[in-house]
C-alpha cells in the first residue's frame, strides 16, 4: 500500500495534468473564437459537420494508437466540440457589430449555400450562415427569431416554380425583402476513378436532376433517385465509397469533398439561372427611385370573378405582370391561390389605385414585399 505522502504526490501530478489540460482547453476555445471571426468575414457555414466527423475519426485512431478507449475518446470529444460551438455562439453574440444571422436551404457547397456566401460575405459585420434540410425548417428558423434573414429558391428558368417556397410564403408571417438570380452551372460528381459507363445511380435534388434531364436521357443506365440537396448527395457519394454512385451538383461541392468532376455543364439550358427570395419577418424599405418589384397574393372572391378581371386593373394602367403562379389551398378543393409579381413599388400611384380597385374582388389580397428587381450574376459552381 502506497504511503500517504505518496499517494499524495501522486495526486498533486493528476491536478498539474488537470490544469494542463483545462489550459488546453481555453486555448481551443481561443482558437474557436478566431475561427468564427473568420466564418464570418467569409460567410462560411457556422457548423461544419464534415470537419467534426473528420476530427472524430482522427481522435478514434489516436486513441487506439496511445492505448485508449476509442470509444469513451469519442465520447469526450463529441462534449469538447458541443462546447466549442456554444463558445463560438456566446462569442458572436457579444461582438459590437452582431453578424446577420442568414438560414438558407441545403449544407455547405450546395448552390443555396454559395448564393448565400456571395450576397453577404462583403457585409462589414459579416454573417452567421446555417444551413437546414428543407425551405420549411428556413421558414419556421425566421418567423422563431432564431435567424434574422432566409434566403429560399423560388424558381428555376428551366424546372420552373419550386412550390415548397410559395407554400411556406402562403403561412404569413415572412415579407420577401430581395431577390438574387444566380446562375447554375451542374455537374456530374463521382468517386475519383469511376467511369461514366460503370455508374448505375446518380442522386440530387429533384430539380436538379430536372434540369439535367436532356443529358440523364443520354445515359439510360444510370438511375436517377432525388435526395434534399445537391452538396449533401455529392456528401453521401463520398461517404458511400462506390464507384457506381454519382451525384449532380456544383464544382465547388466536388473541390470541398475531394471528388472527382465526370462532367460539367450538364444543365439542359446553357443559362440555367435560379432566383432567390430573401424573407425576414419585417418588410424593409425600398427605395422608389430604384427598379422594382411587387409580390402578393390574392384569392379570388367566393362570388363568379375571373382572374382576367383582376389582371385587367393592373394592365390598363400599364403595370407590368412578370410572374403569375397559383397553388391549391389544402382547406378549399379546386380553389386556388395566386401568386403575382408586378414590376412597380408598392406605394406608386398606380399601384395604390389598381389594388383598391382588386380589393373588393378578393377573399384574400396581401402584399409580400416590394424590393430592387436583381440582375443575374456569375454562375455558381
Amino acid at each position: 500500500m502506497l504511503a500517504g505522502s505518496e499517494l499524495q504526490s501522486l495526486r498533486d501530478e493528476i491536478e498539474a495534468i488537470d490544469r494542463e489540460l483545462l489550459q488546453l482547453i481555453r486555448r481551443r476555445m481561443e482558437r474557436v473564437e478566431k475561427v468564427a471571426t473568420w466564418k464570418i468575414k467569409a460567410a462560411f457555414p457556422f457548423r461544419d459537420h464534415q470537419r467534426e466527423e473528420l476530427v472524430l475519426q482522427r481522435v478514434r485512431g489516436a486513441a487506439v494508437e496511445y492505448g485508449l478507449d476509442a470509444h469513451a475518446i469519442e465520447s469526450l470529444y463529441r462534449q469538447i466540440m458541443e462546447m466549442s460551438i456554444s463558445h463560438q455562439q456566446a462569442y458572436v453574440q457579444a461582438l459590437d457589430d452582431v453578424p446577420l444571422r442568414v438560414a438558407y436551404q441545403g449544407v455547405e457547397g450546395s448552390y443555396s449555400h454559395l448564393t448565400a456566401q456571395r450576397r453577404y460575405a462583403q457585409r462589414r459585420s459579416g454573417c452567421l450562415l446555417s444551413g437546414f434540410e428543407s425551405v420549411l425548417e428556413v421558414a419556421e428558423t425566421v418567423r422563431s427569431g432564431a435567424a434574422d434573414v432566409g434566403l429560399l429558391p423560388i424558381e428555376n428558368s428551366t424546372a420552373g416554380s419550386i412550390n415548397d417556397t410559395y407554400d411556406v410564403l402562403a403561412e404569413g408571417g415572412l415579407a420577401i425583402n430581395a431577390e438574387v438570380v444566380s446562375q447554375v452551372r451542374h455537374c456530374l460528381i463521382t468517386l475519383p476513378g469511376a467511369t461514366l459507363e460503370g455508374l448505375r445511380q446518380v442522386i440530387s435534388h429533384p430539380q436538379a436532376l430536372w434540369q439535367c434531364d436532356a443529358f440523364l436521357k443520354t445515359v439510360p443506365w444510370i438511375k436517377a433517385v432525388a435526395e434534399f440537396d445537391t452538396a449533401g448527395s455529392a456528401r453521401k457519394v463520398k461517404e458511400s465509397g462506390d464507384p457506381t454512385l454519382a451525384a449532380v451538383a456544383s464544382e465547388s461541392a466536388a473541390e470541398m469533398l475531394g471528388l472527382a468532376v465526370l462532367r460539367k455543364g450538364i444543365q439542359t439550358q446553357a443559362e440555367n439561372a435560379t432566383r432567390f427570395v430573401e424573407v425576414a419577418i419585417e418588410a424593409s424599405p425600398c427605395p422608389a427611385d430604384k427598379p422594382c418589384k411587387t409580390s402578393l397574393v390574392v384569392v379570388l372572391d367566393k362570388d363568379p370573378v375571373t382572374l382576367g378581371e383582376v389582371l385587367t386593373h393592373f394592365g390598363r394602367r400599364g403595370i407590368g405582370l412578370t410572374k403569375l403562379e397559383s397553388r391549391p389551398i389544402s382547406t378549399s378543393a379546386w380553389k386556388y391561390r395566386f401568386y403575382l409579381d408586378v414590376d412597380v413599388h408598392a406605394n406608386a400611384a398606380k399601384m395604390t389605385e389598381a389594388l383598391a380597385d382588386i380589393r373588393p374582388l378578393t377573399a384574400e389580397l396581401r402584399l409580400l414585399g416590394t424590393y430592387p428587381r436583381a440582375e443575374p450574376s456569375a454562375a455558381d459552381g
